[in-house]
């Protein structure tokens, strides 16, 4: 008997990861629209409306413009100084200027506190000088508002923008600048109308990394006394006890994070600036000499020096000032056993996963195939509490089918399967951090001439074949470096492990937060000193990579 033809079958086997990746995207946000529109929430919005969502957004409106500000700032003018000029100490710089990306930002924030604080090291000097002996004698800045939250946040958080503007400075071509030197353009002009306008792209995209970085944070905008969005979601619901509050909160700041996006693409779309496609000659750096190189050397040293090495050292010193390793427990070791197995378990799902989606975008006859690899890309823009809150729902909805069934067949219950065990929050990191390894393994096949794959194929060679004969060999570094940019960020995620974590189980940026909210941050300094170490490898990685020549 003939059996009937399909409906449709796919080009590549990879197309079924691909639709469950950008489908396992879509779940939370749909889950979050349909909690924050139950009729059981519609009598919780006039409430927000009134007294929480105004406030809420003003906050958070004036934290993303003054770190947007400060990240343009220290970004682009440290990236043209390493790029156009030479001083002294300029190699370093143009890679340890990358260092701040290893901190989360609430370390730096608790470290700063603690700093700046009126026991702190800088007071206390102070009031020994001076003779000072109350702080009603003398006026000290307290960290501990919205200006704080965004220095705290500027420091840490403009190596994004930092990085991909050095790029692009770095590819500016010779002839174009000598071209506007010749015509008699200065230093300045060369900067406002050459420079920056072309380097607008780049500028735009690590800006928008950077304020994506700043809604998802959550321990320094607690610490710190900032209510913004992602603070109310996360107090509406554990402290208040309403889902649906938090779910129509979520859905504001969702908004706002598509206009982020919407933006962005704007702002990358109204002018495009092409580079030649023989290699570029690259500019020659001028030479600074005097106190104008002794500036430029202070501007470099001084991001790195409040963004890296100050908190940096204050931990170390309260590690080695109270003993930290001498009084070593071995529930931190534990601790630190389950920060590394679920960062890995989830780092291996994510790049296995991002490697199925690129494959099948490149290797399959679908045109909605891109389409699907944006919207498995979307994860990056959900922050932690908002990602947390959106799988809560349907996570809940299948244990429970699954529960019932059970119970039906074989009269027992499981009980919860994936809520309360380390399975929801991998989930939650395989949502989030799946971008960074799709764009990752994209940039590295990109490399691989696509007449590779055309003379595999016409050699007989399955889309599987390719993959693991052709691309893994060749893309190998670039899928190592994405695991490793997946495993950092999955060691250091805050929000969605302290909503989303098994009972009774710690991993290292709960443990730190954990001291920081009792008033004894000094206590976790070595859990957070071991974050610093693990993200600072893939740090040095990545701005080696991405260093200019020369």
């Amino acid at each position: 008997m003939r059996r009937p033809p399909r409906l449709w079958r796919p080009s590549s086997r990879f197309v079924w990861a691909s639709m469950a990746g950008a489908g396992l995207v879509a779940l939370p946000v749909l889950a979050l629209a349909l909690t924050a529109l139950s009729p059981a929430a519609s009598s919780i919005w006039p409430h927000l409306v009134a007294n929480v969502i105004p406030d809420a957004l003003a906050n958070t409106a004036m934290l993303l413009f003054g770190v947007g500000l400060l990240c343009s700032l220290i970004g682009v003018g440290t990236a043209w100084l390493v790029t156009q000029y030479e001083f002294p100490g300029r190699r370093a710089f143009e890679w340890l200027l990358v260092l701040p990306l290893a901190i989360p930002t609430y370390l730096t924030a608790y470290i700063y506190v603690e700093f700046l604080g009126f026991q702190g090291p800088l007071q206390t000097a102070l009031r020994a000088v001076t003779g000072y002996r109350s702080l009603r004698e003398y006026w000290f800045p307290d960290p501990r508002n919205l200006a704080g939250a965004i220095f705290v946040m500027g420091i840490v958080l403009y190596p994004y923008v930092y990085l991909s503007v050095r790029a692009l400075f770095g590819l500016q071509s010779a002839t174009i600048v000598e071209s506007a030197r010749t015509l008699g353009a200065a230093r300045g002009t060369l900067f406002w109308r050459i420079g920056l306008p072309m380097a607008r792209p780049a500028l735009v995209a690590g800006l928008t990394l950077a304020l994506l970085e700043t809604l998802n944070d959550i321990g320094a905008t607690e610490y710190l006394g900032v209510r913004s969005l992602t603070l109310s979601i996360y107090t509406t619901w554990l402290n208040r006890g309403s889902l649906a509050g938090a779910a129509q909160i979520s859905c504001v700041m969702l908004l706002l994070v598509v206009v982020l996006i919407a933006t962005e693409a704007r702002l990358r779309g109204a002018r495009r600036f092409t580079l030649s496609v023989r290699q570029p000659r690259a500019v020659g750096r001028r030479l600074l000499s005097g106190r104008i190189a002794l500036a430029a050397s202070a501007i470099c040293a001084l991001p790195l020096l409040l963004g890296a090495l100050l908190p940096m050292g204050f931990l170390l010193q309260e590690v080695v000032t109270r003993g930290l390793l001498h009084q070593f427990d071995m529930a931190l070791l534990r601790n630190l056993l389950n920060a590394l197995l679920l960062s890995a378990g989830a780092a291996l799902i994510v790049v296995a996963l991002g490697l199925c989606i690129v494959a099948a975008g490149r290797l399959g006859r679908e045109t909605w195939l891109p389409a699907l690899a944006r919207t498995a890309s979307l994860g990056y823009a959900l922050p932690g509490t908002v990602l947390a809150l959106g799988l809560l729902v349907p996570l809940a909805a299948f244990d429970n089918l699954v529960a019932d069934t059970v119970s039906a067949l074989f009269g027992v219950s499981p009980g919860l399967i994936l809520i309360g065990s380390g399975a929801a929050l991998v989930i939650a990191y395989v949502v989030r951090f799946l971008s960074i390894a799709i764009s990752g393994i994209q940039s590295g096949l990109a490399r691989i001439s696509p007449r590779i794959d055309d003379a595999a194929r016409a050699l007989g060679s399955s889309s599987g074949e390719v993959l693991r004969q052709v691309h893994w060999p060749l893309a190998r570094p670039a899928i190592a470096a994405a695991a490793l940019l997946v495993f950092v960020d999955c060691l250091k995620e805050l929000p969605a492990t302290l909503l989303l974590r098994p009972l009774n189980v710690d991993t290292l940026a709960t443990i730190v937060y954990g001291h920081a909210s009792r008033g004894m941050f000094e206590d976790g300094a070595l859990a957070a000193l071991l974050i610093v170490i693990a993200g600072l490898y893939p740090a040095i990685i990545l701005a080696r990579a991405g260093g200019t020549k020369g």
